[in-house]
């Protein structure tokens, strides 16, 4: 926002704290009260060495492998970055499909419409087929309120926040087998 808007650095933290809140990204506030360049700004916000923050995880790979499940990816990045995640994981292999920011728009994740975006393009129309599993509670919350079980992957969890949390990968599968 400082570098390729020049909005004050002073109120950068502040302003996109906001815009999280109220839009559900920060790029959606962007778009909606300045003019932007969307495809800059994701390119340049995920401009990240990945493979310095990223390992693989063979655990977390055989678990996901053992699901009787269709998996597909829904993220308010872009398709670019979610590949680029899952290779530094990898795990791009094992989902069918990314559900990007830019297909879901002007929508993004927590808002309702965008998990009725993400099923249409998924072609589920019934969410209680569908379990999201992500690490931020306004998530969960709203996939839950949709209809969704969700999952929420977080050491911190309160009632209404989620179906069911895990810590760790490998309660997955238990979880899933008892909802």
């Amino acid at each position: 926002m400082y570098e390729r808007m020049h909005i004050p650095q002073e109120e950068v933290p502040t302003l996109r704290e906001k815009y999280l809140l109220e839009y559900g990204t920060t790029m959606r506030g962007l778009q909606a009260h300045h003019k932007i360049d969307t495809e800059d700004f994701l390119a340049f916000v995920h401009d990240l060495p990945l493979k310095d923050y990223l390992t693989p995880d063979s655990t977390l790979r055989s678990i996901i492998a053992s699901l009787p499940t269709r998996n597909l990816i829904f993220t308010n990045a872009d398709i670019l970055h979610a590949r680029r995640v899952l290779t530094a994981l990898g795990l791009n292999d094992m989902f069918e499909t990314v559900i990007d920011v830019n297909m879901i728009s002007p929508y993004c994740k927590p808002m309702p419409e965008s998990f009725r975006f993400a099923m249409n393009v998924a072609g589920e129309t019934d969410p209680s087929k569908c379990v999201m599993i992500d690490d931020i509670y306004r998530t969960t919350r709203a996939a839950k309120e949709q209809g969704l079980f969700s999952i929420l992957y977080n050491s911190s969890f309160n009632q209404g926040d989620a179906n069911a949390h895990l810590t760790d990968w490998s309660q997955l599968r238990d979880i899933l087998e008892n909802a």
